[in-house]
């Protein structure tokens, strides 16, 4: 059993908001992913946990917005899963030139990304951060590296991958095997 767990998805990015592909590549938060960052900040107030941010830019962005003063670790096992060559595509280009691999159940196209690094490679990664977490933990990183924490932590198996609502400026906690989402809309 993990102890709780706070986890938080970067802000909307330029990317994100035009469909794009990010993986490991970078682009800044937009006006909304700054505001879904500050109500993060307002969400986990109170809480008494260790800070951790991915260390790629749009979650460092994210953290510094969301921890404020408090201090928090950067660490490299947070970081998005690998899409190889997919990487800065948009999404609707990438359905059109590759459909046998996005015909594919839900998000399994993520373990077929030519030069990714597929799923063994992130379950691993986040497991072994985990596994390294040694009391309550707040956590920015990435959509599809979130969903995996969120497997591990719960004891799901890969079929669930996808069962979880997801969402940029909320707080999903992980305690005791259960699942909430702390939302400032509900």
């Amino acid at each position: 059993m993990y102890p709780d767990l706070y986890l938080m998805r970067h802000g909307q990015t330029e990317w994100n908001a035009e469909g794009r592909m990010q993986g490991r590549l970078d682009s800044p938060l937009t006006q909304l992913g700054i505001a879904q960052a500050q109500a993060q900040n307002r969400l986990i107030r109170g809480v008494e946990a260790t800070c951790y941010a991915s260390t790629l830019g749009r979650a460092r962005q994210t953290a510094q917005i969301v921890f404020g003063d408090r201090p928090y670790q950067l660490d490299d096992r947070l970081v998005e899963i690998s899409i190889g060559a997919f990487s800065g595509m948009l999404y609707s280009d990438l359905v059109a030139a590759k459909p046998g691999v996005f015909q594919m159940p839900g998000l399994g196209w993520y373990d077929h990304a030519p030069g990714g690094e597929g799923f063994a490679g992130l379950t691993a990664r986040v497991r072994d951060f985990l596994d390294s977490l040694t009391g309550p933990a707040l956590i920015v990183t990435h959509g599809i590296t979130l969903r995996m924490m969120r497997m591990l932590a719960m004891g799901w198996d890969m079929s669930r991958f996808e069962d979880l609502p997801q969402y940029q400026g909320a707080v999903q906690v992980i305690r005791d095997g259960q699942h909430e989402i702390w939302r400032e809309d509900g």
